[in-house]
């Protein structure tokens, strides 16, 4: 459920009304026009949060930027953390992992889920059914409206991003989040994680082209 801060700086919950696609995911989910639509949203919330006075709140950093920042991001956009209206992304859900950073950081994580940046045997496991992920990952920056110098930024952060998701993932693993547990045994354990290095080494030619 979305929250929003009030004057008072306490949490205030909202129910958006709308869809939210959950693994194994649908086509309509799947769509250039959904993709492009969480990116122009993604924007939106942006713009909006870096109004929010980021220090006075308490963040976790599982997911944050580690190099830090002033906008706060969501820095957990899935598919499963938005909210659609006929095919259009309408609200983010889930600001669990919420925190001040980058807003290009911020879209890299979207981009690695919602491409997506991954092998197609994990990639499968999701649902995914994508033919040209470079393509969409050019979507992505033409909707967000995304400087051409900041492109190949984009693309040295994907780089680190995979990283960062990886540590999290075997933090709440060695925890033992039953949760994450299963998810990681459903995507081919932790070899999950080399693979798709493996992949994006041999692909990331591809993506740095199409955002050329």
């Amino acid at each position: 459920m979305p929250v929003e801060l009030n004057d008072n700086g306490r949490e205030r919950l909202h129910f958006i009304d709308g869809d939210v696609p959950i693994p194994p995911y649908p086509r309509w989910a799947q769509s250039n026009e959904a993709l492009s639509s969480i990116a122009t949203l993604l924007l939106k919330f942006h713009r909006a949060s870096a109004l929010v006075t980021a220090h006075l709140q308490t963040w976790s950093d599982e997911l944050a930027d580690p190099l830090g920042g002033t906008v706060v991001c969501h820095n957990d956009v899935c598919l499963e953390n938005v909210v659609f209206r006929d095919g259009v992304a309408v609200g983010l859900i889930d600001f669990d992992f919420a925190a001040p950073g980058r807003p290009l950081y911020d879209l890299a994580q979207f981009a690695r889920m919602c491409v997506p940046i991954d092998d197609e045997f994990s990639a499968e496991r999701l649902g995914w059914n994508i033919g040209d992920n470079p393509a969409r990952l050019r979507t992505v920056t033409d909707a967000y409206g995304l400087a051409s110098e900041a492109r190949h930024d984009l693309i040295d952060i994907l780089d680190h991003s995979m990283d960062r998701g990886e540590d999290f993932v075997r933090r709440r693993v060695a925890a033992g989040d039953l949760n994450f547990i299963r998810m990681l045994q459903e995507m081919g354990g932790i070899e999950r994680y080399a693979r798709r290095r493996r992949w994006w080494e041999g692909r990331r030619k591809e993506f740095v082209a199409a955002l050329a």
